[in-house]
């Protein structure tokens, strides 16, 4: 992740005039209070700096701060139209035959109606079939068990998006 950032990459960033830094968050979590708290701790003096930053702004999200954040994120196996991003991380889904999508789909109403929030997982690298069997096992978690493994997801998927977003500055 932090293989292909630059120091002048995160210089870039760390002098992005607030409005701006703000916006480029937001693409990375769609929690206020997640982005108020990378904010309130620039500069950052190495990625690594800024990655545990994230960690520790996402361990300190209230259940309505995880329901915000969350709700930036589209069921699995259907990105938003036009979201490079949710294409790009869904991958694993993109060649899933018709019989995979229909069981995710099921599965993603199935989590939605016990849990009251999307399947969320850190796609990045998961084929459909991975992703499916997930959702199978986790839909028999206790709520304060599948919480917490909602933060942890988020917190990888928000890794990936800065180390995706220190790239882009680069270019």
């Amino acid at each position: 992740m932090t293989s292909s950032t630059t120091p002048g990459a995160l210089a870039r960033f760390n002098a992005l005039e607030e409005r701006a830094a703000h916006a480029a968050l937001l693409e990375v979590c769609a929690s206020a209070a997640w982005v108020r708290g990378l904010l309130a701790r620039r500069p950052y003096a190495t990625p690594d700096a800024l990655f545990t930053a994230s960690d520790a702004a996402m361990a300190e999200l209230s259940a309505a701060d995880l329901a915000e954040a969350m709700a930036g994120h589209p069921p699995i196996g259907r990105p938003r139209p036009g979201d490079p991003t949710s294409s790009r991380e869904q991958r694993g889904m993109a060649g899933a035959s018709e019989k995979l999508r229909a069981e995710m789909l099921e599965l993603n109403l199935a989590y939605q109606e016990k849990f009251g929030h999307v399947f969320l997982i850190c796609a990045t690298g998961r084929t459909g079939g991975q992703m499916r069997d997930a959702a199978e096992e986790r839909l028999g978690n206790a709520p304060e068990q599948e919480y917490e493994i909602v933060r942890v997801e988020l917190t990888a998927i928000n890794r990936i998006r800065l180390g995706r977003l220190l790239e882009e500055e680069e270019a």
